[in-house]
């Protein structure tokens, strides 16, 4: 077949190749979501539209000055995200397919946090805790105190306790680990009509609205336990719906593919 008439034709090697592409930049897009490395991403495509233009335009001393900047920069780019590169291979081995192999691990991760809202509910302390999804909350995580530290029960009661230094602000969890304590969650851009909502539901609200984590709030008032999740908050949630969440939430759900579809979350008002 003539090279030229290819792409009418394409094989079918052509269209796995394509797609397994696409899945790839698409699974990098989700790693630096979320993170500083975002805002630079942005910023080199706009020096290489710069670059485009001025080649274009014939402007030589701007394309042999953005030349140079594309030979060496890649090497300051390792440097500068050393640490993005580091968060980005360990996010690949908590990716889906390898949480598949520790299913029970998540499980356990599960019964920890339902067990620590359970403690923190019964004692009245106010609390919220972000269990991280596909989309990255590293920006978050620059707001408060970086951790790293296996989630436990015992441990995640203790940050909340009243007058401790990290008590004031929210938990964020990645995979089995507490990667962050003390965040600020960015508040609900929508109008809430239930005004016994406190800056905390409408911080899990505004989380929930932006990316893909599951947000459990304990109300320090009422000592009841809420789940936000997609832009809608469920109330009144019991221990045991709360295990069933977690369980097929954002860090577990490819790791128990035998579960049953939980039901979705109550619609906040």
């Amino acid at each position: 077949m003539d090279e030229r008439f290819r792409l009418l034709l394409p094989h079918w090697r052509d269209v796995v190749e394509i797609l397994i592409v696409a899945y790839v930049v698409y699974r990098a897009l989700l790693l630096v979501v979320g993170t500083r490395a975002l805002h630079i991403l942005l910023g080199l495509v706009l020096l290489g539209a710069a670059y485009v233009a001025a080649v274009l335009l014939k402007f030589a001393m701007i394309t042999y000055l953005l030349g140079v900047v594309f030979t060496y920069g890649a090497f300051a780019l390792l440097i500068v995200f050393q640490p993005e590169l580091r968060a980005a291979l360990a996010r690949l081995g908590q990716s889906r397919v390898m949480r598949f192999f520790y299913r029970g691990q998540s499980h356990q991760v599960a019964e920890e946090i339902a067990e620590a809202a359970d403690r923190l509910s019964r004692a009245g302390t106010g609390a919220i805790i972000a269990v991280e999804g596909e989309v990255g909350l590293g920006d978050y995580i620059t707001s408060g105190t970086a951790l790293s530290a296996k989630v436990a029960a015992d441990l995640v009661t203790t940050i909340f306790t009243p007058y401790s230094p990290l008590h004031d602000g929210a938990l964020v969890v990645r995979g089995d680990t507490i990667v962050g304590a003390g965040c600020i969650l960015p508040l609900t851009q929508f109008p809430v009509d239930d005004k016994t909502l406190g800056t905390r539901h409408r911080a899990a609200l505004g989380l929930s609205e932006e990316t893909d984590a599951m947000v459990i709030v304990i109300s320090e008032e009422t000592s009841a336990i809420s789940v936000a999740h997609r832009g809608s908050l469920e109330r009144g949630v019991g221990v045991a719906r709360l295990k069933e969440l977690l369980a097929t939430g954002p860090f577990a759900r490819a790791a128990a593919p035998g579960l049953a579809p939980v039901p979705p979350l109550t619609p906040s008002p």
